[in-house]
């Protein structure tokens, strides 16, 4: 009988957990999360995820989630990161990022991780 109320109630807590929402809101900034939105994107080493901050539709600043990129060319991948930074969300589309030279599928997979976030977010806004 204990085993069966445990059960059920972990059930029922589970059930109660909010959807995994790739759009959420700190303070007065929209985080765009691209875990579940950029699934066929992969770098070298399989999927890229970034954290998009945007504030007042322009880029606060990107961060890469965790990956199983390796940590010398994810280092040198996150400078396309930076590009990114200022812009306004309606110019993002069409931003020329180039690749970093040494670690280019890398860097590729988290510019198309931006544009798939980005292009959400404008999406649902």
């Amino acid at each position: 009988m204990k085993k069966i109320f445990v059960m059920s109630s972990m059930a029922l807590l589970l059930s109660a957990m909010p959807a995994d929402t790739p759009i959420t809101r700190e303070g007065d900034t929209t985080v765009v999360n691209t875990t579940t939105l950029a699934k066929d994107v992969e770098g070298y080493n399989g999927r890229t995820p970034v954290k998009i901050y945007i504030k007042k539709d322009k880029i606060v600043k990107v961060e890469a989630l965790p990956n199983h990129e390796s940590p010398q060319y994810l280092a040198k991948a996150k400078a396309v990161l930076k590009k990114f930074e200022g812009k306004q969300v309606s110019k993002i589309k069409t931003l020329k990022v180039d690749a970093v030279t040494g670690a280019t599928f890398t860097s590729e997979a988290l510019v198309k991780n931006v544009k798939k976030g980005v292009a959400h977010y404008q999406e649902k806004r």
